[in-house]
């Protein structure tokens, strides 16, 4: 994945973020300011070229980092695109390992890779000596920020090719906006650029929440590879510290 870095940063959004950050170690602080800053813009059309710009505070480098204080589950009501009813994320993961993402399926970079990612390391807990009933607890639940292009079928058909047990969920912009600031992931409506071609800016970060208290204490940033979710999901699915 190849991307641009960018120098400058929107003000009112660099407040917001770090507003969200607050109350936590230094060094989660710091992790969690990177990834809200990590916007990637992904744009194209049929004849486009897709683009693809992120703007990235150091880090500490690594793949993921644990909270103090972990962050409530958003109050998400959304739709699931396999059969089109009410998905409440609260209700529906209830006591249930869940990996939360926000992206959407013409995003040429981050977002297939991030979702392949999680996949192969879904299929690798067949080796990790988990049992099938635990391993079948794990959710991982896509978001996307493109509802408008993002239909129900187009949607279900790009996850059922990463791996159709994953979870796509679609609604009202507005509302998937909402809950995705209760992350302090910060998510754009998608817009044309000045030439023309559409792009829209995500946060790139996925949220693990613990099936114990159902809160979100460990973020992967653009950084995680399948190896590092390979490494983290046993642990993620029984609730304790990667």
């Amino acid at each position: 994945m190849r991307t641009k870095s960018s120098k400058s940063t929107d003000k009112s959004t660099e407040k917001s973020l770090h507003r969200g950050t607050r109350g936590r170690s230094l060094a989660a602080a710091a992790l969690l300011a990177a990834a809200a800053l990590t916007l990637t813009a992904c744009g194209g059309g049929k004849d486009d070229k897709s683009v693809a710009d992120v703007s990235v505070e150091s880090d500490s480098g690594k793949a993921a980092t644990v909270l103090d204080n972990p962050y409530e589950k958003p109050n998400l009501v959304l739709t699931d695109v396999k059969d089109g009813k009410k998905y409440d994320l609260r209700e529906r993961t209830k006591g249930k390992p869940t990996l939360l993402y926000f992206g959407y399926t013409h995003c040429p970079d981050a977002c297939p890779l991030t979702m392949g990612n999680i996949a192969v390391a879904k299929k690798a807990l067949e080796k990790s000596g988990l049992s099938k009933a635990e391993r079948d607890k794990l959710q991982v639940v896509f978001v996307t920020t493109d509802p408008e292009r993002d239909t129900r079928a187009k949607l279900h058909e790009w996850l059922d090719g990463v791996d159709s047990d994953f979870t796509g969920l679609t609604g009202d912009f507005s509302t998937i906006q909402a809950g995705a600031h209760q992350l302090a992931i910060t998510i754009e409506p998608t817009k044309k650029d000045k030439k023309g071609k559409l792009v829209s800016m995500h946060g790139t970060q996925v949220i693990a929440f613990s099936p114990k208290t159902d809160k979100g204490y460990v973020i992967y940033g653009e950084k995680a590879t399948a190896a590092d979710y390979t490494k983290d999901l046993p642990k993620i699915i029984k609730g304790e510290t990667p």
